[in-house]
C-alpha cells in the first residue's frame, strides 16, 4: 500500500525518534507497550521475554534502539495505527 503524498516518512535508522516524538506517540496510543516490538532481534538476544518490563523500560528500550519500535506507525489526524497486521492495514485503508 502506498501512502498519500501528504504523509511524512521518517527514517528512524538515520533520524532517530526523539523523546518528544515518542511521548506524542504514547499520548495517542495510550502506552509505550503498544509501541514496543517483541519481534526485535535484540528482544530475543537479551531474553527480555523473561523480564517484567515497566512502561519506563519500554520507553527507554525504544529510545535506545530503533528496532524496539513496532513499525510502521501511521498517524492520520488524531488516529494512530501501529504495526502491519491485517486488521491494522484494513483500519488504515478505511481512515484514508
Amino acid at each position: 500500500m502506498q501512502l498519500p503524498q501528504a504523509f511524512e516518512k521518517q527514517d528512524i535508522k538515520t533520524s532517530p525518534i526523539t523523546v518528544e516524538e515518542l511521548d506524542g506517540l504514547r499520548n495517542l496510543s495510550g502506552d509505550y507497550e503498544s509501541l514496543f516490538s517483541r519481534n526485535a532481534k535484540l528482544y530475543r538476544e537479551r531474553n527480555l521475554k523473561n523480564v517484567a518490563l515497566s512502561e519506563k523500560d519500554y520507553k527507554d528500550l525504544i529510545l535506545e534502539h530503533y528496532t524496539f519500535l513496532k513499525r510502521p506507525v501511521i498517524i492520520n489526524n488524531d488516529q494512530i495505527f501501529i504495526g502491519n497486521g491485517a486488521k491494522t492495514v484494513e483500519e488504515i485503508k478505511k481512515s484514508l
